[in-house]
């Protein structure tokens, strides 16, 4: 019999997110003859014992991998990400294993759509997707959008909320044919991926394209997110974002997304240049960009490209509007834990009405079992059906 390798069970934690402590809890590992949970899996990790066949399917289970994989003489070549486009300091957050196990997770349901879009002939390739060039201009690739996605900077200001707002932007987003998804960790709060690691990605597909944003972040932020990723899919590149990155596709990509959001001949108006007051230009860009459904640290980033305000404040106005804005989530998130919210609504707000309708289409035609179906959406079989019910989709968007 093939002997199970201890380098696979190791590589096969970590590219899963998973830290050791974290893993026993989900196996089910717990002490033993005097000795820790995490010392026991550690052993595993250096061969000194072999897992049971019960350990070995849960790993199966937990780390999201073929059986087959733990009986492979190495671990394989890292993930395809497609071209990582974040600055360097963002590759070492201590999530990269994070970022790889949701890249490979989205790839994968991605692959399960585009196969039943192309088996049942239903596969239209999207003429936007790879149809520009970044030497074509900012202009040109922003225009290009405005008139596919159809939508007016006025309406999208006229929302009530950043998040309606967002909303909207989405909405015309998947209906010019893409997939967009608010995902911000593996399946729960312990494996949440800071907006340090990535902001959002896009796989660019002319089938099914999808775009993710990282639901982390500052919700006036995705839909500066959602445009700058929507950028890369004009420009046919597949691959992981950051933060205002210094490659000079990231600075293009970023100079479409404020484009559209913010244009530049509205920088004036924030009444901030080289001469105000630290602490005077901080509640003059935070009005600014709350009356547009902005978000703050854009707006500064905007003013130092256009040499309103120098690099020192820049990088001052963006500490302070991170740290206000991390301590502002902390204490969302404990209104939220006491809120109860709805499993089923927040689910539904992830995936988004175009994966939702798609899944729940298919099921109906008999295209979708439950248990791929589950797969798509990334949640357990048993969730599909509340998940689709007709009550909870959006108009027009259940089956």
């Amino acid at each position: 019999m093939p002997k199970v390798n201890p380098e696979i069970l190791k590589w096969a934690r970590e590219t899963a997110g998973l830290s050791q402590a974290d893993a026993v809890k989900k196996l089910g590992i717990g002490e033993a003859r005097g000795v820790a949970a995490v010392d026991r899996l550690a052993a595993l990790e250096r061969g000194e014992v072999p897992p049971t066949r019960r350990q070995l399917l849960n790993m199966v289970h937990h780390y999201r991998r073929p059986l087959v994989t733990f009986y492979m003489a190495a671990p394989p070549r890292k993930g395809d990400r497609g071209q990582d486009f974040r600055n360097v300091p963002d590759r070492h957050t201590g999530a990269e294993a994070l970022v790889d196990a949701l890249v490979r997770d989205i790839r994968a349901r991605q692959s399960m759509v585009r196969e039943v879009l192309v088996n049942e002939e239903e596969a239209r390739p999207l003429p936007f997707i790879g149809s520009m060039e970044m030497n074509e201009g900012i202009g040109a690739v922003l225009a290009s959008i405005r008139q596919t996605i159809r939508l007016d900077l006025a309406e999208f200001r006229t929302q009530a909320t950043p998040e309606s707002a967002f909303a909207l932007l989405r909405s015309r987003v998947e209906a010019a044919g893409v997939f967009v998804l608010l995902v911000g960790n593996l399946g729960s709060h312990h494996t949440a991926i800071d907006v340090a690691a990535f902001r959002g990605f896009a796989l660019a597909d002319p089938i099914a394209p999808f775009i993710v944003v990282n639901d982390q972040d500052t919700k006036p932020a995705w839909s500066f997110t959602l445009l700058h990723e929507l950028a890369h899919l004009w420009l046919g590149t597949t691959g992981v974002s950051g933060a205002f990155a210094d490659a000079q596709i990231e600075q293009f990509c970023n100079a479409v997304a404020a484009g559209f959001l913010l244009p530049a001949n509205e920088l004036p108006l924030v009444g901030v240049n080289r001469h105000t007051a630290f602490g005077i230009a901080t509640p003059l860009i935070g009005d600014f960009a709350e009356e547009r459904h902005l978000s703050r640290t854009m707006v500064a980033y905007a003013l130092f490209q256009a040499g309103f305000v120098d690099e020192l404040t820049w990088l001052g106005l963006t500490r302070m509007f991170n740290l206000q804005w991390r301590q502002s989530r902390a204490a969302m998130r404990e209104r939220q834990a006491d809120s109860g919210a709805n499993y089923y609504v927040v689910r539904r707000h992830r995936l988004g009405s175009a994966l939702l309708h798609f899944v729940s289409r298919n099921i109906s035609d008999g295209v979708l079992t439950p248990t791929k179906a589950s797969k798509v959406l990334g949640v357990k079989p048993r969730s599909v059906a509340p998940l689709l019910s007709v009550a909870a989709l959006p108009s027009g968007q259940a089956a």
